[in-house]
């Protein structure tokens, strides 16, 4: 099995996060913006880039949890605004040095309701390509719900805009197409495997939020099909209190321990 690095979310204050990181065995961190905490003003993005250096030897990717903020809203208005948000967020991570993004299509339940899908597909088109042009990858997360909860349109989406992909493992089991046995998990990945750079996991998302993993019988079939994408290899431990996200990492080291991959990281 190829060699996988494993993160966590930056849900600690950033000396606090970087400790308990190392001390864990965590070879990265997922820092995730929000559209109150993205950074505009130049003191803003000097703090971040102090804060962002202060997590070496930690590798850093990015991820854009922009709830009702979409390429392609129906408002004119409000897409062309999503696009300036998402191109700074972009600009930000290229110059802290960072490769990877993943966003989000439809944040919010029933948030694709008042989408136009050819705007979808041609804004994200256009951002991927903005992206390429800073050395960033976009990649597009499935959702618990909204176009990306359907293998189908996920599909599509990643083939008409050229995007990469994360796999949230938590969504993928609640998804309507899975639940309803319309689709199988592995039709999310079967027509681009090549495309995912990266997972989300836990066990699943419900009203109160991100759920652990209580066993390996919880989440191995997910797994394994997380350790059949080739490009796969960053694994993003997506819960935010300390205890949940240590039950759930004894499972994911269960997991590689069995699969002969027993000291993933740094």
């Amino acid at each position: 099995m190829k060699r996988v690095k494993l993160a966590c979310c930056n849900f600690l204050g950033v000396s606090e996060l970087r400790r308990f990181a190392l001390e864990n065995g965590f070879a990265g961190i997922e820092w995730t913006f929000t559209p109150e905490d993205l950074p505009w003003s130049p003191a803003e993005q000097s703090s971040l880039l102090r804060s962002i250096s202060k997590l070496r030897p930690l590798e850093v990717r990015y991820h854009c949890a922009f709830s009702r903020v979409d390429l392609g809203d129906e408002d004119r208005e409000k897409a062309e605004n999503a696009m300036s948000i998402f191109q700074h967020a972009c600009r930000l991570v290229s110059e802290l040095e960072g490769h990877h993004v993943t966003l989000h299509v439809g944040l919010g339940r029933d948030s694709t309701m008042n989408l136009s899908w050819d705007r979808t597909v041609r804004r994200l088109t256009e951002l991927v390509r903005f992206a390429d042009s800073l050395g960033v990858r976009i990649c597009l997360e499935n959702l618990a719900w909204g176009w990306t909860s359907r293998p189908e349109l996920f599909e599509k989406l990643i083939r008409k805009s050229g995007c990469w992909a994360t796999l949230d493992i938590g969504h993928l089991r609640v998804s309507p197409s899975v639940t309803s046995q319309h689709y199988e998990i592995e039709d999310f990945v079967i027509p681009h495997p090549e495309r995912f750079l990266g997972a989300h996991i836990y066990h699943e998302e419900d009203m109160r939020g991100h759920i652990p993993a209580g066993t390996l019988l919880d989440m191995k079939r997910r797994l394994d099909l997380l350790g059949s994408l080739p490009s796969c290899d960053w694994w993003v431990l997506e819960l935010r209190e300390k205890s949940g996200l240590l039950s759930t990492l004894r499972v994911v080291r269960e997991y590689l321990e069995l699969e002969g991959n027993g000291n993933p990281g740094i």
